[in-house]
């Protein structure tokens, strides 16, 4: 007969203990994560911009603070996957060289409306102006709500400058020129312009 107080496997230890499940757990997942992760630190496709990318200008950048802080990324994807039913609708398949000056990136999964990743030079300045003042006059069955006020906000000149300098930090290659001249190029412009500028290049250093 078998003995009933036999000595637990391993298996049947780690199965019956919180505390080493959640350690080998934990650990596991530091591992896969090191090994996914840290090589895309060393890799030119991934740490390189495309040949053509510039870093945002001044007006750009407050319309991307624009588009972030207004939830925009909650709809719209900036990820194009290498499938061809996506190509074919939004283009060549987005590449991380694209977005090494993007902090933080715009990629994501979900998908509401359309992706924004290839959108700039698709439509013209005032399209954009019409879509964003009310999107149903442009696009009827659209349930995007109206941004209609940031014709009216204006940029702040005096945030560019610090947003610039902090992004210098992390590798995007503003000069002490471009930094000096921000508040001069966003001065008068209004929220709504500058969305319309970040729109407009998205997407267009892979079309040069």
């Amino acid at each position: 007969m078998a003995n009933a107080h036999a000595q637990p496997t391993g298996h049947e230890r780690i199965e019956t203990s919180n505390f080493l499940m959640i350690v080998l757990v934990l650990l596991t997942v530091i591992v896969g994560g090191i090994v996914e992760i840290v090589p895309l630190f060393f890799q030119r496709s991934t740490t390189q911009p495309v040949q053509n990318l510039r870093p945002y200008t001044p007006l750009q950048l407050a319309g991307r603070d624009v588009y972030i802080r207004e939830g925009c990324y909650n709809c719209h994807s900036q990820m194009i996957r290498p499938l061809r039913a996506e190509t074919l609708r939004y283009g060549h398949y987005s590449v991380a060289g694209e977005f090494v000056y993007d902090h933080p990136f715009q990629w994501g999964s979900k998908r509401t409306g359309p992706d924004l990743a290839r959108v700039g030079g698709k439509y013209s300045d005032e399209w954009h102006r019409l879509h964003l003042t009310n999107p149903r006059d442009l696009v009827p069955e659209s349930n995007m709500p109206a941004y209609a006020w940031l014709a009216t906000a204006q940029v702040d000149p005096a945030d560019m400058a610090p947003k610039m300098r902090a992004l210098r930090t992390v590798g995007v290659p503003y000069t002490d020129e471009q930094i000096g001249q921000a508040a001069d190029e966003v001065k008068g412009k209004t929220e709504m312009e500058a969305v319309i500028a970040y729109l407009q290049v998205l997407g267009t250093a892979m079309k040069r």
